[in-house]
Order: C-alpha cells, then sequence, then structure tokens
C-alpha cells in the first residue's frame, strides 16, 4: 500500500486531507507540525508522496521540505499553502518540491497530484515488460533506467523523479526542441492542472547539478519562445 506524509497544522484541514487519501486507499501519515512531521518519517520509514503545509508552527514547510528532500530523492513533495504570490511558488519548487497547490483546492484535484506523483515513484515497482537496455548513452552522461541514476563522465548525480523523467524524455528525443507542454505532458501527465512554469523551475535546477556553468548551458539548451532542446 502506498502511504502518504501529510502534514499540516489546522486540524480540520489535516484530517479532511486524510480521510479522503485513506477513501482513496492510501496509507496516511499524519502530523501537526514539521518537527512530528520529520519524526514520523524516522520511525516509520519511507512514504511514497508527502502534502506539506508552508505556514506551520516551528520549522515552516519550505524548510521541511528541504530536509526531505536532502535525505529521500524519490519521495513526491507537493507544497500546499495559502500563499499565492508567484516568489512563494517557486521558491517551493526550486528547494525540491514536485508541485504546488493554493489553498482552498479541490479534494479531487489533490487526491489526482498525489496518485500522478505515486505512479512516477513506483517504490521497488517491476516493469510489466522486460526493459532490453536500461542504459541511455548521451555523450558524457549515461541514465541508468533500472537504478533510476543520471551519471556524468562516471560520476553520479542526484535527480529527483521529476528531473529523472525529464532527463529520460531528453534522451529519447536527442537534439529535438521539446516544447514546454510536451515536457509537462510527458512528465506530470496530460491531466495536470498547474502552470507550466513548473517546467522552467525543474530546468533551472537540472542545469544547477549537470552543467559546468549553469549560466551558460551547453548540454540543455533554451529555445526561445518554445521550450528545451537536449545536447548530449
Amino acid at each position: 500500500m502506498r502511504r502518504v506524509l501529510v502534514v499540516e497544522d489546522e486540524e480540520s484541514i489535516r484530517e479532511l486531507i486524510a480521510l479522503n487519501l485513506r477513501m482513496a486507499g492510501y496509507e496516511v501519515l499524519e502530523a501537526g507540525s514539521a518537527e512530528k512531521g520529520l519524526e514520523l518519517l524516522g520511525s516509520e520509514g519511507k512514504c511514497d508522496a508527502a502534502v506539506l503545509d508552508v505556514m506551520l508552527p516551528g520549522m515552516n514547510g519550505f524548510s521541511l521540505c528541504e530536509a526531505i528532500r536532502r535525505d529521500d530523492a524519490a519521495i513526491g513533495i507537493i507544497i500546499l499553502s495559502a500563499k499565492s504570490m508567484e516568489q512563494d511558488k517557486i521558491r517551493g519548487l526550486s528547494i525540491g518540491a514536485d508541485d504546488y497547490m493554493t489553498k482552498p483546492f479541490s479534494v479531487s484535484e489533490l487526491l489526482a497530484r498525489v496518485e500522478a506523483l505515486c505512479r512516477r515513484v513506483s517504490r521497488g515497482a517491476v516493469p510489466e515488460s522486460p526493459v532490453p537496455e536500461s542504459r541511455m548513452v548521451s555523450g558524457r552522461f549515461v541514465l541508468d533506467q533500472k537504478s533510476r541514476v543520471l551519471y556524468k563522465a562516471g560520476q553520479p548525480i542526484d535527480l529527483t523523479q521529476v528531473e529523472f523523467q525529464i532527463m529520460e524524455l531528453f534522451f529519447q528525443n536527442p537534439g529535438t526542441a521539446l516544447v514546454r507542454e510536451k515536457i509537462l505532458e510527458g512528465v506530470w501527465g496530460d491531466n495536470y492542472f498547474g502552470d507550466v512554469k513548473i517546467v522552467d523551475v525543474n530546468i533551472r535546477r537540472l542545469r544547477m547539478k549537470i552543467e559546468d556553468e549553469p549560466s551558460k548551458p551547453e548540454h540543455i539548451l533554451t529555445v526561445w519562445g518554445y521550450g528545451y532542446r537536449w545536447n548530449g
């Protein structure tokens, strides 16, 4: 059974989210503070996804997101906040969140986004059909689809599941200009409700990890007014 951590200090909202997740078949860990959330992760083990409120007593949701991401690159993280300003969304995505929702929110939409994240994580899942070649090579880079690790000149690069899937899309389309909407659909799914700018934030994170000089990218190239192109 897939497991989701819900960290929300407003009890009524936390219980609403947890109830609906349980009705959808998830195991749910509930916490009213960031500190309790980290304690649960330490005592109960890994989760497939986490829904984190930003405005929490003590440590806030942004700091909690960073703390969780340092220990787990695979977990899907949704930031949930009453803040709707653009810089707050960008900050949440830049520090490792996979998605961002603002209050008030639709419970059915939240469930759809959690489901999408859990499908991507798929901890320990066995592929439906064997993959004859699990390693994709592009220049100095090797994408190991079995271990879900990207290597640059033999050195592993720690990627989130979203970042890995973007790289997978690039490797499958070398030298091809991919429009932002195609990347969004390919990684987040065609039923995703969010902003296409989430692609730009993740590209920025990827450049920080794989480019020798992120301000002068040689591999993930911008196609102005369109999207991005991979140059291995």
